[in-house]
């Protein structure tokens, strides 16, 4: 016999969850209470063994990223212009999402009895107060970086983080390679820690589900659903806006594009991994798009290293979606430190597996933001449904990317060939 996979084994907790939460509301209400009384706090004990990774993960996932980055870089001039338009793609999807996931959500009236449960649930110090501008910019540098990982305070860690492996790149190469393997086996060890509490996410998602749905009822169900068409309407809307920066910055036609890159976005689709889809993408670049082999060659392999549009746009609906359930409105401020964090963070987290990198990346998001993380482990069960369309978007972002940065190198294209 086969047992089903590890995904599988995730969404059938959820759905257990959420058929015994609601058949206890319905027909014992008493049990309903006791039971979530019981589930409730097995399912933060393992939320709290996946956030007591966070810190030293992002702080090592950070470090590693600005060295990538900065190696690629030092390759030559249309590196450096392909980073240049990764970090601006990856700022203006951040804005998308801290714009549009919001505005969004508020159209959509949250369920009383789920704000209710959760507002209820909620512990002091799930969420801070939202901050004031001169508290945020006087808390974005911080004073003790020891003292802000003790604290979780995601945004000035990650600071300290981006100033220490800026630094890095310029002591001694020997040295730096020493940090820089402490930085890898650092993140390969919480990496696996993460994978063992993993092991155990069908208990803690059954838990929380069967929590909130033995209080909250329906609700709950049909809030999930609205997360799922949300992503993946937020996805579709990145294609849609690829398509249009196209037309502006690499003035090519979005139609003759969307039929070029078609076969890659295939690829992406089926095998939902855009490292499976480099070969389609090569192609496409290089035989329908017409780059110069030598920007396709060197662009497309950054970018599936170094590049995700999809990532911020998940990290910041998540948050928003969190924050419309427990009927929190979110201030400028704090979706401008989400979005700051999610660029920064995106940046050193691809290549990560997708749970792993759900709850590495969406957790400090979330928590920069002051709201809390319980909903999480919700949001990580059913965030795999929505994969197919992140993975088709953050393929189309790499031809774009690579498309726009084809336009501004005039100097790279092929040589001519003899004969």
């Amino acid at each position: 016999m086969r047992w089903p996979g590890a995904t599988a084994r995730v969404l059938l907790a959820l759905a257990a969850g959420a058929i015994l939460g609601l058949a206890l509301a319905h027909w014992q209400p008493d049990a309903a209470t006791a039971a979530a009384g019981i589930a409730q706090p097995i399912g933060r004990l393992w939320l709290s063994a996946l956030q007591m990774t966070v810190v030293p993960l992002v702080l090592a996932l950070v470090i590693l990223g600005v060295a990538t980055a900065s190696d690629a870089a030092a390759s030559g001039r249309v590196a450096r212009r392909a980073m240049v338009v990764f970090i601006a793609m990856l700022a203006f999807f951040a804005g998308y999402a801290a714009l549009v996931a919001p505005a969004l959500l508020s159209l959509v009236p949250a369920s009383p009895a789920l704000t209710a449960t959760l507002q209820a649930s909620a512990t002091s110090a799930d969420a801070a107060a939202a901050p004031s501008l001169a508290q945020w910019i006087g808390n974005v540098i911080p004073s003790n970086a020891i003292m802000a990982a003790a604290q979780g305070a995601m945004l000035p860690l990650v600071v300290f983080a981006l100033f220490f492996g800026f630094a890095l790149t310029r002591i001694d190469g020997e040295r730096r390679a020493q940090v820089i393997g402490l930085c890898h086996g650092i993140a390969d060890t919480m990496i696996v820690i993460v994978h063992w509490v993993l092991l155990a996410a069908p208990v803690g998602v059954f838990a929380l589900m069967l929590a909130v749905c033995a209080q909250a009822g329906l609700g709950v169900v049909g809030a999930l659903a609205g997360y799922i068409l949300l992503q993946c309407a937020m996805y579709l809307g990145a294609i849609a806006i690829c398509y249009v920066l196209i037309a502006v910055f690499a003035r090519r036609s979005p139609a003759a594009f969307a039929g070029a890159i078609l076969p890659a976005q295939v690829v992406a689709a089926s095998t939902q991994s855009s490292l499976a889809s480099l070969p389609a993408m090569l192609e496409s670049a290089r035989e329908r798009l017409g780059l110069p082999r030598a920007v396709a060659a060197l662009v497309l392999p950054m970018a599936v290293t170094l590049f995700r549009i999809t990532s911020p746009i998940q990290y910041i609906v998540a948050a928003s979606f969190v924050a419309w359930a427990y009927g929190i409105e979110l201030t400028a401020v704090q979706l401008a430190a989400g979005a700051a964090l999610a660029v920064v963070i995106s940046l050193g987290s691809v290549g990560l597996p997708g749970q792993v990198s759900f709850m590495a990346t969406v957790m400090p998001v979330t928590q920069s933001m002051g709201l809390p993380v319980e909903p999480l482990g919700l949001l990580l069960a059913v965030d795999t449904i929505p994969d197919v369309f992140a993975t088709t978007g953050n393929v189309t972002g790499d031809l774009t990317a690579t498309t726009i940065v084809a336009r501004q190198s005039p100097d790279a294209s092929d040589p001519p060939t003899a004969g």
